[in-house]
């Protein structure tokens, strides 16, 4: 089998000059035979200004560069797109799908035996394994970690549970234009991502739990030194993997492993977003993600980890109490324990190395946990056939059952433009609906689920609503809230329906989702319909590509061709 340089020759019908050619070019960056001989780890290049989550990034790669070549291999560091979740129109989960195919064909066009993927930011890391898996070369992962906390006036802060919260309390009319601009810089005080368990830190978690990267890599802060010698130990791990050939990400990504993952998303509170990148990745593989065995996971597995939004702490305190292997520990017969993982150990000698910390308080024990049931619960009923997602561990208890009459919004612009307005027919108990926000119909499927509480009801004290969308949210968000109702209302799903005054029913303990509007009223509206012709926006280019092959969201929002089976 070629390594090295004469993997993957250019073709110029003569394969001894290919490399010959490639040879002469790669010595003009002034490298020696002696260096072109050895095994190649390609390491991808995701900084970019625009993505303060990965500020730290050109240190993490001079690590992984000394720990690669400390091992004799050689590091070919190359880029890829970078995608920073607030800079990113209209979504950065329109843009997810094309990281992939950029890190996945880059990785099969260069010549490289093995690749370390750098990522953190929401949907770098989700991309960067459904390319690994797609391409299927030994790879290591490693997330950028997250930011140290910040504080204002003796409160410890976090992005961007934190963000929400104080601005809700501005939206509320209870802090003024000064103090809010005073927030605004200290909610972020250090690059990296979010500090809370939002989808960058919940996909950390679930990568080292799939064994794509090394024990605690989720969780170390990224400003500290550890991130860096964590970087290194990844350089040596990723040239012993290039020297081997192995193991790649199939061997590593096996039922249990993925099992594992859930479980692991369940315990952490992890983001809403986590069940549908997980969904993208194990399609990719050939393996499925089972929403109903999801729920009943999550009716089994309770949140253990106690970080906002679910809880109280920050991610460097969960790391300090011993950080994702700690977590499976105290899992305990939750966790397969023979899962590999990239190092050749198992999560086994993973846990029985586990750091015991004692007095902390971040990671509690299966007999005091946060909450009893885990972070997610699968809806279903007839506003959401193929399924809706409640992230019920963030949610206020007294609306887990609850009926109230809908208030609909025909979009996020809609949305935008009237649920400020003092004449707006709304009240605490009504159901706030958004439609047409979902992969198609947004596109992207924005993180416009977290439906601000309408400006009348927040000053006067309302914190939290019913409220449902076929949008996202982010997992920094908190409330009761009904996510990824599928399929989505573009595409004539159930909550295109929906009218102004309608009841619907919400109940978790049953798993229910239902508008209460008999069936004879909702075929007369369903087909009233008007058939979805392609809009403006999808006409060209990814944009077309993206609205003729999205997939819904319980089915990850890949493209249609992407799938493993391509089924």
């Amino acid at each position: 089998m070629a390594e090295g340089l004469r993997k993957g020759l250019t073709s110029y019908g003569d394969a001894g000059f290919s490399l010959f050619l490639r040879k002469a070019f790669i010595k003009a960056m002034g490298y020696s035979d002696d260096a072109l001989d050895r095994p190649i780890v390609g390491i991808t290049n995701t900084y970019s200004d625009y993505n303060p989550c990965h500020g730290n990034v050109p240190q993490i790669l001079e690590a992984v560069k000394r720990g690669v070549m400390l091992s004799g291999a050689m590091p070919f560091v190359f880029p890829t797109i970078s995608i920073a979740e607030s800079f990113a129109h209209p979504t950065s989960m329109y843009l997810r799908n094309l990281m992939a195919m950029d890190t996945e064909e880059m990785i099969r066009a260069q010549p490289m035996d093995a690749v370390v993927v750098i990522g953190g930011c929401d949907k770098t890391l989700p991309a960067q394994i459904m390319a690994a898996v797609s391409a299927d070369l030994p790879t290591v992962v490693i997330p950028v970690g997250p930011m140290v906390v910040g504080h204002h006036k003796g409160e410890v802060l976090g992005a961007c549970t934190d963000c929400r919260r104080l601005w809700g309390k501005y939206r509320a009319g209870e802090i003024d234009d000064n103090e809010i601009e005073a927030v605004n810089g200290r909610l972020a005080p250090s690059v990296g991502t979010c500090m809370v368990m939002g989808t960058a830190s919940t996909m950390a978690c679930v990568t080292e739990a799939l064994g794509l990267s090394l024990p605690m890599s989720a969780t170390i802060p990224a400003p500290h030194a550890e991130r860096f010698r964590l970087a290194e130990a990844s350089g040596r791990v990723a040239a012993a993997m290039a020297k081997a050939k192995g193991p790649k990400p199939s061997e590593i990504l096996t039922p249990a492993s993925f099992r594992n993952a859930q479980v692991v998303l369940q315990a952490i509170g992890g983001s809403t977003n986590g069940l549908i990148h997980l969904t993208a990745i194990a399609h990719r593989a050939p393996h499925r993600i089972d929403l109903e065995a999801f729920d009943r996971l999550g009716r089994e597995v309770p949140v253990l980890v106690d970080l906002k939004p679910s809880g109280e702490h920050y991610m460097e305190h969960f790391h300090h109490a011993g950080g994702v292997p700690k977590l499976m520990a105290q899992l305990g017969d939750l966790i397969d324990l023979d899962a590999k993982t990239i190092t050749g150990q198992t999560l086994r000698e993973v846990v029985a190395a586990a750091e015991e910390v004692p007095g902390q308080d971040a990671i509690r024990s299966r007999q005091n946990p946060i909450k009893a049931e885990g972070a997610m619960a699968i809806l279903h009923g007839n506003l959401a056939p193929r399924g809706a997602v409640i992230k019920q561990s963030a949610a206020s208890p007294k609306r887990l059952q609850h009926t109230g009459r809908a208030v609909v919004f025909e979009s996020v612009e809609d949305m935008t433009r009237r649920v400020d307005d003092p004449e707006l027919d709304v009240t605490a108990d009504d159901v706030l609906v958004l439609r047409n926000a979902g992969p198609k119909g947004a596109p992207g499927m924005p993180e416009a689920g977290y439906l601000p509480i309408p400006r009348k009801l927040a000053r006067a004290g309302v914190k939290d609503m019913v409220r449902i969308s076929d949008a996202r949210m982010s997992g920094t968000a908190f409330g009761t809230i009904v996510l990824h109702i599928t399929p989505e209302s573009a595409v004539g799903g159930p909550l295109a329906l929906v009218k102004n005054g309608d009841m619907i029913r919400l109940d978790v303990a049953k798993r229910r989702i239902d508008l209460l509007v008999d069936e004879a009223e909702l075929q007369k509206r369903r087909a009233a319909l008007a058939p979805r012709a392609t809009p403006d926006w999808a006409k060209r280019g990814y944009a077309h590509l993206f609205n003729e092959t999205i997939l819904q969201a319980d089915e990850g929002c890949d493209f249609d061709f992407m799938r493993a089976d391509g089924k």
